[in-house]
């Protein structure tokens, strides 16, 4: 084995998949891009990991909601061009041709064009690592999207992309919740 510049470490970790959030700040519907996630256990508690530097933070902080957007891999050129703008100054439905769709618990959008969405309010916001933990009001999938490879961020500009699934539920049975 070669040694790896340990500020590379993350590159090995960072594979989870490409979300993007949007927030609705009382006055306008916002999107970022977020490739920090985390599921916790089997329930609908996740974790995000944002802060100041994102505008669309301080939506997220005062209203205590967003949705979590799940893109597949044609969404790419979108998704990392919503990463390198700011809701600041722009308008990244119009610019990136997305469609916001009302949810039934938030105020923050669905995007029509994801494969899933789903809709979250804030539990906690641990200042100190920047992680927001979410918990789950509702959830959507879209069954009729062709695409449905999501894309995993390398964290150094390129991305990995869903592939081949392997089901091994039978030898899972006995860690798995019921139900699934």
């Amino acid at each position: 084995m070669e040694e790896l510049e340990i500020n590379r470490a993350f590159t090995l970790l960072e594979s989870g998949p490409v979300v993007l959030v949007t927030t609705n700040d009382g006055k306008k519907d916002n999107i970022m891009t977020i490739s920090w996630t985390m599921v916790l256990d089997f329930t609908p508690v996740f974790a995000i990991t944002t802060g100041e530097w994102n505008y669309s933070f301080t939506a997220l902080r005062k209203t205590k909601e967003c949705v979590i957007s799940i893109p597949t891999v044609d969404m790419l050129d979108k998704v990392v061009g919503i990463g390198t703008c700011s809701g600041a100054d722009t308008d990244k439905f119009a610019k990136f041709k997305l469609t916001p769709v009302r949810g039934r618990t938030v105020k923050a959008p669905l995007i029509k064009e994801c494969l899933a969405n789903i809709e979250c309010n804030v539990v906690d916001i641990i200042k100190k690592h920047n992680i927001v933990v979410l918990e789950a009001g509702a959830a959507y999938f879209d069954t009729e999207r062709k695409e449905k490879r999501a894309i995993h961020a390398v964290g150094d500009g390129t991305f990995i992309v869903d592939g081949r699934k392997l089901d091994r539920k039978e030898l899972m049975a006995s860690k798995l919740p019921g139900g699934l």
